[in-house]
C-alpha cells in the first residue's frame, strides 16, 4: 500500500523591507492564493472549490457565498472597489475553467467568458476590463474582455505558453509571463498588447508577476532551472519569491519556501505596498 503524505498549508506574510515572515494560520488541508482586500483587514483565499475570507484581526474564517460556482481554482481577483470578486470556475458541462463575477458579500455568479478554458489573472484599475490566459485553437495566450462580458481581445500570439496577465496600478501596462525565450520569464506590454518587453533574463523559470499598489515593485514566483518544465508550475517544489523594481533591473530574493502552485498565483500585496501574503506548504509522511 502506498503511503500518503499529510499536507499543511501555512498562510504567511513577509515584510518587503525587513524580510520578516509572519505566520498567520496553519490549515491541515490545501488552501491557495491569498488576495488582500483594499482596506487591509482581510485575505481572500480558495479551498476545495470555494472562496474564504480570513479576518486578520481575529483569525476567523468564513466562506463566501458563490452560488453554483463551487469549483473555483486559484485564479481569483477582487474588483478595484472591492465590491465584487472574479473567479475561474470549472463548469459542470465540460469541467473547463470559465470566468464569473459575483458580489464579494456573496451572490449569484455572472458568466463573463463563455469560451473555455479561461484563467483569470487581472482586473483593470478603472474596473472596466479583465485580463486572463486562455487556450484557443491549441495556443495559450493573453486576452482581455469587458468586465461585464462581451468580445474578447487577443493580445499575444507567440508560440508556447503566455500566462499570468496582470494590470499595472495605473492601467498603462499588463505584466505576464511567457516561455517565448526558452525559459519562463517575466514580460510587460502596453495594455493594448503593443511593446511586448522582456523584464527578467535569469536562468530560472519565473511566474506570476504581481505589481505593488504604489507601482514601485514587482514580485514573482521563481522555480530553479531543471526543477520544472518551463511551461509548468507544479506544487511541492523549492521555490523563491523574488522582488524587482517595476521599471526593470536586478531582482532580489525575498522568500525561499516549499510551494509553487497555490503560493502566489494572484496579486497578494498589502494595500500599503509593504507586505506580501503567500502560502507555503509542509508535507509529512
Amino acid at each position: 500500500m502506498e503511503k500518503t503524505s499529510k499536507l499543511t498549508s501555512i498562510l504567511e506574510t513577509v515584510n518587503i523591507t525587513t524580510g520578516e515572515r509572519t505566520v498567520l494560520a496553519q490549515f491541515p488541508y490545501l488552501i491557495e492564493a491569498p488576495n488582500w482586500t483594499s482596506d487591509g483587514t482581510t485575505l481572500i483565499y480558495n479551498c476545495e472549490g470555494k472562496l474564504y475570507a480570513y479576518e486578520l484581526a481575529t483569525g476567523s474564517n468564513s466562506v463566501i457565498d458563490s452560488g453554483f460556482a463551487v469549483r473555483c481554482n486559484n485564479d481569483h481577483v477582487l474588483s478595484p472597489d472591492n465590491t465584487h470578486v472574479a473567479v475561474s470556475h470549472h463548469t459542470a458541462e465540460d469541467g473547463k475553467s470559465r470566468i464569473y463575477t459575483f458580489p464579494l458579500t456573496g451572490g449569484a455568479p455572472e458568466l463573463i467568458t463563455p469560451m473555455a478554458p479561461s484563467y483569470l489573472h487581472g482586473w483593470s484599475p478603472d474596473g472596466s476590463t479583465l485580463s486572463y490566459c486562455a487556450e484557443r485553437d491549441g495556443e495559450y495566450d493573453i486576452y482581455t474582455i469587458p468586465a461585464i462580458g462581451g468580445l474578447e481581445a487577443r493580445l499575444t500570439d507567440s508560440p508556447g505558453l503566455n500566462d499570468g496577465p496582470e494590470f499595472s496600478p495605473d492601467g498603462s501596462h499588463i505584466w505576464f509571463n511567457s516561455v517565448r525565450s526558452g525559459l519562463m520569464q517575466v514580460w510587460r506590454m502596453k495594455a493594448d498588447g503593443s511593446e511586448q518587453t522582456q523584464m527578467t533574463f535569469d536562468e530560472s523559470n519565473n511566474w506570476f508577476p504581481h505589481i505593488s499598489p504604489d507601482g514601485q515593485w514587482t514580485a514573482y514566483l521563481s522555480y530553479r532551472k531543471g526543477d520544472v518544465d518551463p511551461g509548468d508550475h507544479p506544487a511541492n517544489k523549492q521555490v523563491e519569491i523574488r522582488l524587482m523594481p517595476s521599471e526593470g533591473g536586478e531582482s532580489r530574493l525575498l522568500v525561499q519556501l516549499f510551494g509553487g502552485q497555490g503560493t502566489i498565483n494572484v496579486n497578494s500585496w498589502s494595500p500599503d505596498s509593504q507586505r506580501l501574503a503567500f502560502v507555503s506548504y509542509r508535507l509529512e509522511e
